[in-house]
C-alpha cells in the first residue's frame, strides 16, 4: 500500500532507539524526509546516517531535552517545514504511590506529559495556520487500564489520551488531524534489560494473548499509516496495539 508519504517532512522525537528508531526507519522506508529529536546526539547522529544511506532521504538530527523550554522553542523552529509530529519521547518509571517520588514523578511527566503537550502548543497553530498537518501521539495502553503498581504512568498516559481526543475534536475544523497510538508491551531495550534482570519476565509474556509481545516494526507501521492521507478520515482515536492484551482484562 502506497501511503503517499514520499516528500512530506516529519518531526519524530525520541527517535535515537526503540519505536522511535522504529518510526523513523518506517517514515524514510516510505520517503518522508525527516526531523529527528533525542538526547543523545550521537546515536542520533548515527542513525540519521543509515538512513540517509538505506533511503536517500533528507534527515536532519536535534540532540534537544524536551524537558527544556528553550530546546522546545528551538526544536520547533528548526523543524518548521515538518507537517507531520511524531510525539514519542518518554518513559514514566513503574511503581506504587509511595515508590514514585514526587521528584521522580514531576521528571517524568515533564518529559511525556508536559514535552507533548509543549511541543504540540508550539506545532499545532503553525499547521492550523497551513490548513494541513497530523500530529500522532504515542502514548501508552497502560493508560486505559491504570494500576497502582504503574500509578505515575497510567496517570500521565490517560491525561495524554484525554488530550489526544480533545484536540483531536478540533483540529480537522482546521484540517489538523490529532491521533494517539497506545501501545501494550514492545520489544525495545527497557524489555531486555527485564528479561536480563528475571527469567519469569518471558513466562509472562507467553502467557499474553498473543503469546509474545509487540516488535517496534508493527508500531512504527500502525503510526505511518496514521500520519498518512490513508487514515485521512481518522481524528481523536487512539489505536490500541497490544494483542488483544486489553481487552482480556
Amino acid at each position: 500500500m502506497d501511503l503517499s508519504l514520499k516528500g512530506k517532512r516529519a518531526l519524530v522525537t525520541g527517535a535515537s532507539k526503540g519505536i522511535g528508531a522504529a518510526i523513523a526507519e518506517t517514515l524514510a522506508t516510505e520517503g518522508c524526509d525527516l526531523h529527528l529529536a533525542a538526547r543523545d546526539g550521537e546515536a542520533l547522529e548515527n542513525h540519521a546516517r543509515k538512513l540517509r544511506e538505506d533511503h536517500g532521504v533528507a534527515v536532519t538530527t536535534h540532540a534537544v531535552d524536551l524537558r527544556v523550554r528553550a530546546d522546545l522553542e528551538r526544536l520547533a523552529a528548526a523543524a518548521g517545514d515538518a507537517a507531520i509530529l511524531v510525539n514519542n519521547a518518554g518513559d514514566i518509571p513503574a511503581g506504587t504511590l509511595e515508590d514514585v517520588g514526587p521528584e521522580v514523578w514531576r521528571h517524568a511527566w515533564d518529559l511525556k506529559v508536559y514535552g507533548y503537550i509543549d511541543l504540540v502548543r508550539l506545532v499545532y497553530p503553525r499547521l492550523r495556520e497551513r490548513g494541513h498537518g497530523v500530529i500522532v501521539n504515542v502514548i501508552g495502553a497502560g493508560g486505559e487500564q491504570p494500576t497502582a503498581g504503574y500509578i505515575a504512568g497510567g496517570a500521565g498516559n490517560a491525561a495524554l489520551m484525554a488530550f489526544t481526543k480533545a484536540l483531536g475534536g478540533e483540529g480537522p475544523r482546521h484540517g489538523v488531524r490529532v491521533v494517539g497510538v497506545n501501545p501494550g508491551p514492545v520489544a525495545t531495550e527497557r524489555i531486555t534489560t527485564m528479561r536480563a534482570a528475571s527469567p519469569q519476565v518471558d513466562a509472562g509474556f507467553a502467557a499474553l494473548p498473543s503469546g509474545r509481545i509487540a516488535e517496534p516494526r508493527e508500531v512504527a507501521d500502525l503510526v505511518a499509516f496514521l500520519a498518512s492521507e490513508r487514515a485521512g478520515y481518522i481524528s481523536g482515536t487512539i489505536v490500541t496495539i497490544d494483542g488483544g492484551l486489553t481487552a482480556a482484562h
